[in-house]
């Protein structure tokens, strides 16, 4: 004969199968904030969202030391090359020739730690750009390139993990947490961090950025003591314009404060 189980027991049993389900529900929650196509995480700004309202609201050029372009951005909103919709289009004819510097654009507000969330395509085979952190730190968007200045590098500090890349003419993804240099009497006691998925995969855990690379015309601190220059000062999130069709859609910000030296997730 079958018994039913004590009071006990059936208490046990619901807490084990609540827990699994609050489990299960915050996998979801977290592969659903990852990966192209992902949802925005509750809390956060969104950046890029395939209208002209949102690029004229939230970002403008950079005015660095080679800066040629003017207001209003030059920059399109052109139809989804994949999916429905609209994206943007790196497009400003003083960028022609891989004129880096010219014509790249930074969000109007300054972040320090963050988590971000950006996908790109890159329309052809050798296509250039870059996604930069606090208009400082570069993740390397570069199609064909597999080198530590190649595609998903953290530039020249990681080895570029190119086996995560979807490839030219299909949509990519970064999901960032950064967490920004610590200083104490003026001097940097702790360098920036980052830990990066690409396309659902997470290839850069807890990585120290050393530097800014590429020179003044890369970046905020980029003409300070060779990069190596750091100062205590929030930037934008910056994308590089170099004559090349690469589009960006669905990105989106969210401001963290993060105590401890640890950015993985």
């Amino acid at each position: 004969m079958t018994r039913n189980p004590s009071p006990l027991v059936r208490w046990l049993l619901l807490c084990a199968l609540l827990h699994s389900a609050t489990d299960t529900s915050l996998m979801a929650a977290a592969d659903n904030s990852i990966g192209v196509g992902a949802r925005k995480a509750r809390g956060a700004e969104v950046l890029i969202d395939g209208s002209r309202r949102t690029l004229d609201r939230k970002w403008e050029y950079w005015r660095g030391p080679r800066f040629a372009s003017s207001m209003p951005i030059k920059w399109k909103i052109v139809e989804d090359p994949v999916d429905k919709g609209s994206c943007l289009m790196t497009d400003d004819p003083v960028a022609a020739g891989g004129k880096y510097g010219t014509a790249d654009i930074v969000t109007k507000k300054a972040y320090r730690d963050f988590r971000l969330h950006i996908e790109f395509l890159v329309a052809k085979p050798g296509g250039n750009s870059g996604v930069y952190l606090q208009n400082r730190y570069e993740i390397q968007v570069l199609d064909g390139d597999k080198t530590t200045h190649g595609m998903g590098a953290v530039i020249n500090e990681t080895e570029s993990p190119y086996s995560a890349y979807n490839g030219a003419g299909k949509w990519n993804s970064y999901d960032i947490l950064f967490r920004a240099a610590r200083f104490k009497d003026g001097k940097r006691v702790e360098k920036a961090m980052v830990t990066v998925y690409f396309n659902g995969k997470k290839v850069h855990r807890n990585v120290p950025i050393n530097q800014v690379w590429g020179g003044p015309n890369s970046g905020i601190d980029g003409g300070n003591d060779g990069g190596k220059g750091i100062t205590d000062t929030p930037g934008g999130l910056k994308l590089q314009c170099e004559g090349h069709d690469v589009r960006y859609r669905n990105t989106w910000i969210k401001e963290l404060n993060l105590d401890k030296p640890d950015t993985d997730f």
